[in-house]
């Protein structure tokens, strides 16, 4: 008998659904608030963090400091994440995939949830930014979680020649989820005057989560965990032996981080970020801003399931190759465009869709790609390390990085500046890729 026939037999197909089902969830839920959040930057920044003005005080009222002080607060939450990654991984790399989902969608829809009930710097004070960014650290330590128990999921649950494509539903719906983010805030400041909308609208899609949230929770407590031991022969329910060489592993995260860190940074830059650097650098109103992130965010979605499948057939290098070198040579050009005050608006919409999917090549096959450079045993724990580690640094500190430097030089090009940059700096790791990783079994 060959080591391949000891290998564990493909799951049913009605199995694998499931799995991408419950798995692609609670992403959604999960993203949908982050798309929220940066989508009302400039008014949570007035509501909690502005000099106290009086309740829903409006537009103007926030500044650059302000804005500041909430991409703070939107990067603590990421430093969280690799807390969340090494705690809910290790739960579910030892006691399974489907209690540990559970938990991070029931703490982050709990979290989310309590943001649309806060009260404002105008009535508790000083209070409001501290309770606003003890509920961004929960969702942080959620998202840690979400990443590496949803990829894993996914991934192992997938049939054969198909893990790319089962991966990329998790950066499908985190882009469904931004989306959901941005659109709904741009339904609210399309019907909402802006007064209405900084005294109380900004809360509707922060309680919005809570349904969603019922409905992600309901999914993952009917998925199957898999009976007996764990796929490596430990009893379910006690520690899985530790890797014999902790070096490998430590050496494996901190290479998933440099493969990923153009995904994290490139996509935080134009999908999160860039309508509130649209209003602070370049004094477009809230109601126009939001549109750019919508669109953008179009072209990420359009582009995530395509990319995953052909990872699937020529390999995860050459498509997320192609996305971070698109994103160093397109950047400016794309940037110059939506500043460009005679620009046309099919060049906007096209510029938008096509910088969106750039970033879409990356995410197609991430997932996949992080999936396969761990062993089962620890492959929880280190790819949601990785990838949380990546979005910390190159995501989370995006908004504050890109507002401080645009503030400091009057230089509006900082957003192509730092997503070409980190990319260029990915492309590095990108080629350590081995061609043939996509057709390999996972371990």
């Amino acid at each position: 008998m060959t080591s391949t026939d000891l290998r564990p037999a493909p799951p049913p197909r009605s199995t694998a659904r499931r799995a991408l089902l419950a798995g692609s969830v609670g992403n959604l839920v999960e993203w949908y608030e982050f798309g929220v959040y940066g989508a009302f930057a400039t008014v949570i920044a007035a509501n909690f963090f502005a000099p106290a003005t009086g309740a829903g005080a409006g537009p103007g009222t926030g500044g650059a400091t302000a804005l500041m002080a909430t991409y703070a607060s939107f990067a603590l939450a990421f430093f969280f994440r690799p807390v969340g990654a090494l705690l809910f991984g290790r739960l579910g790399d030892r006691l399974g995939r489907r209690p540990t989902l559970i938990l991070v969608v029931g703490l982050m829809t709990l979290a989310t949830t309590l943001i649309g009930l806060l009260p404002t710097q105008a009535t508790v004070g000083a209070a409001a930014p501290w309770l606003l960014t003890f509920l961004r650290v929960l969702q942080g330590i959620s998202a840690g979680g979400e990443f590496g128990g949803a990829v894993a999921l996914m991934t192992e649950s997938a049939p054969v020649g198909r893990r790319g494509f089962h991966g990329a539903w998790q950066s499908f719906t985190v882009a469904l989820g931004l989306l959901a983010g941005a659109g709904t805030a741009a339904g609210l400041a399309a019907v909402l005057s802006p007064s209405a909308l900084y005294a109380w609208g900004w809360r509707v899609p922060f309680l919005l989560a809570l349904p969603l949230g019922v409905v992600a929770l309901w999914l993952r407590t009917a998925l199957e965990e898999p009976p007996g031991p764990l796929p490596d022969g430990t009893p379910r329910g006690t520690a899985a032996p530790e890797p014999r060489r902790r070096g490998e592993q430590a050496h494996a995260v901190v290479l998933g981080v440099g493969r990923v860190m153009g995904w994290s940074a490139a996509g935080y830059s134009f999908l999160v970020v860039l309508p509130s650097h649209l209003q602070s650098a370049l004094g477009v109103s809230f109601r126009e801003a939001l549109p750019a992130a919508v669109l953008a965010n179009l072209g990420f979605a359009a582009s995530i399931l395509p990319a995953g499948m052909l990872s699937d057939r020529i390999g995860r290098r050459p498509v997320m190759l192609a996305g971070a070198l698109g994103v160093v040579v397109f950047a400016l050009p794309v940037l110059r465009v939506l500043q460009s005050p005679g620009a046309a608006p099919g060049a906007n919409v096209a510029a938008l869709l096509f910088a969106g999917a750039l970033i879409g090549l990356m995410a197609g096959p991430g997932p996949a790609m992080l999936a396969e450079m761990f062993p089962r045993r620890v492959r929880c724990t280190g790819l949601g390390l990785a990838y949380a580690l990546a979005n910390a640094v190159f995501s989370g500190c995006a908004g504050l990085v890109i507002t401080a430097l645009t503030a400091r030089t009057g230089n509006t090009a900082v957003p192509a500046y730092y997503a070409a940059g980190v990319c260029a700096l990915s492309c590095v790791a990108l080629l350590t890729l081995r061609g043939h990783d996509h057709r390999e079994p996972l371990r």
